[in-house]
């Protein structure tokens, strides 16, 4: 592993955190062993922050193997213990905020201010609700239902899960995946996105210091087609949790079928943002600009989609198209930064890509352009309206995933409904209106795990976050999410010692 020269002080505590190598098994760091590297970049100047041997097969089976010898030794501790343990483990994530927000900041481009009031502060909240959740692992309670038999449930964790996570939230994506499964007593090996690797690394490492077994987390950091793919067919991993793309996804579902493992795939959106002619046409304004550049847009819950009752049409164009003008593009650690730069100049090119082709058919209003002089070098792209697009182009079918929001106009509320729910996708959705039963209605009738209504964004760990349709199932934070993580076991037993005899005498006969 190497750093280059003219290192500034994060780039030098990344090479210094992770010289021991970039997976984490048993416990322990160690360097990939496929025999290929990876550099991390910065993408708001381009510079390398670290190279890194990736993982292969081999690493994986070992990560794998640590985790099942982990597992009954987790498995079998009290939920108390278990509790205590993630208790711990937000402290230590709360004690070490800074370095986090920091960290994650220069692997994704992230402005410091959002690491440090969001992802991070995110987390720990995670840590801390699932050391409550881990209590909890209850069934039902125990009843005569078939005569002299006293029947229950139990919730028991499912073994070793193997789990995915995307490059738009490292942190948060390992906090999701990992603090459910470990307080329902599983064991977890997790691969991060290869180009942002360096805070699910960190998290295993708070997860050791806080006294959480060696094995019980394990971090493989390598390509999907190598490390991803061997994880989610191998035969050890109980259950496959993946966060990406609805195209991977069913690669992922196609892998796992072979071994029938247990699924769970949070997988991709395209959030319409509904604005009825009765909305507080600025707070629907704001909410919009919010909502479409969260993490430079690279969110899947983000308002993609924006369908503007045509009263109000034009005055949300002009207004939102002013208000991203004010959106301040800069370095992710310069404290007026609004909007830093998305995480690859790879990904920079593809939005440009969508933009560029959006003008044969739409209006571009804003935006459309990346910024020069001293962002020049970074993968910056400035906020962009397109208006007028019409509802069968790429730019209100597919994911951008980049500072890109499409407006379209509707009439009547049934057209607004359909409109928004004419996507293959249903992840998140939000609906604007001062009139409670027309957005009641919405709540109803757009196809979506989430409907925010007078809002488009917020998350907090005690309700769920998951899709419906092209967007995957299964559930993210709170109870719903903990539940995913265990298996459901029917425990009966004859109360009077003689059932049995009698159960055999009604089938057989006397013999």
């Amino acid at each position: 592993m190497h750093n280059p020269g003219n290192a500034v002080p994060d780039r030098a505590a990344a090479q210094e955190r992770f010289a021991d190598g970039a997976q984490y098994i048993a416990g322990r760091p160690t360097e990939g062993t496929s025999g290929r590297t990876h550099t991390v970049v910065d993408p708001a100047t381009g510079a390398e922050v670290l190279t890194y041997g990736l993982a292969g097969p081999d690493d994986v089976d070992a990560a794998v193997a640590a985790a099942r010898e982990a597992f009954p030794g987790w498995a079998g501790a009290t939920p108390g213990e278990r509790s205590d343990a993630l208790h711990r483990f937000a402290a230590v994530l709360a004690d070490r905020a800074e370095d986090f927000a920091r960290a994650e900041s220069l692997q994704c481009g992230k402005p410091l201010k959002l690491t440090r009031e969001f992802d991070v502060p995110g987390s720990v909240d995670n840590a801390a609700f699932f050391a409550g959740a881990a209590r909890q692992l209850q069934g039902r309670s125990a009843g005569e239902y078939s005569g002299d038999h006293t029947s229950y449930v139990r919730r028991e964790p499912i073994g070793v899960v193997g789990s995915i996570a995307p490059w738009n939230y490292p942190l948060q994506m390992a906090a999701w995946k990992i603090l459910p499964a470990i307080a329902a007593g599983n064991t977890v090996v997790l691969k991060p996105a290869e180009i942002t690797p360096l805070t699910s690394l960190m998290f295993a490492q708070a997860a050791t210091a806080a006294g959480i077994p060696d094995g019980v987390v394990n971090i493989v950091s390598g390509t999907g087609r190598e490390a991803g793919e061997h994880l989610v067919a191998h035969p050890d991993v109980a259950m496959t949790s993946f966060t990406g793309s609805t195209a991977v996804g069913k690669r992922v579902a196609e892998l796992a079928t072979a071994t029938v493992k247990r699924l769970h795939l949070e997988l991709g959106g395209k959030a319409p943002f509904l604005v009825f002619d009765d909305a507080d046409l600025e707070a629907a304004v704001h909410g919009a600009v919010a909502g479409a550049l969260i993490n430079t847009g690279q969110d899947c819950t983000a308002a993609t989609r924006a369908y503007v009752q045509r009263p109000l049409y034009e005055a949300f164009v002009e207004k939102t198209a002013a208000l991203m003008d004010t959106v301040r593009v800069g370095d992710p650690f310069a404290p007026g930064t609004d909007l830093g730069p998305l995480v690859s100049r790879a990904q920079r090119d593809r939005v440009a890509g969508f933009v560029d082709r959006a003008r044969s058919y739409a209006r571009v209003v804003c935006g459309g352009e990346a910024p020069q002089g001293d962002l020049r070098h970074g993968a910056y792209y400035r906020p962009t309206l397109i208006a007028d697009a019409v509802q069968d182009s790429e730019a209100v079918q597919s994911e951008i995933f980049g500072p890109v929001l499409v407006v379209l106009p509707f009439d009547g509320d049934d057209e607004g409904i359909r409109l928004a729910n004419d996507t293959p996708y249903g992840l998140a959705a939000s609906a604007w209106s001062r009139d409670v039963y027309r957005a009641n209605r919405a709540t109803r009738e757009i196809r979506a795990g989430c409907v925010w209504i007078n809002d488009h964004i917020p998350i907090i760990s005690e309700m769920p976050h998951g899709g419906y349709r092209a967007s995957g199932f299964g559930k993210d934070m709170s109870a719903y999410s903990f539940e995913e993580y265990t298996q459901v076991k029917h425990v009966m037993f004859d109360n009077t010692a003689v059932a049995a005899k009698d159960w055999h005498r009604t089938v057989f006969g006397d013999r």
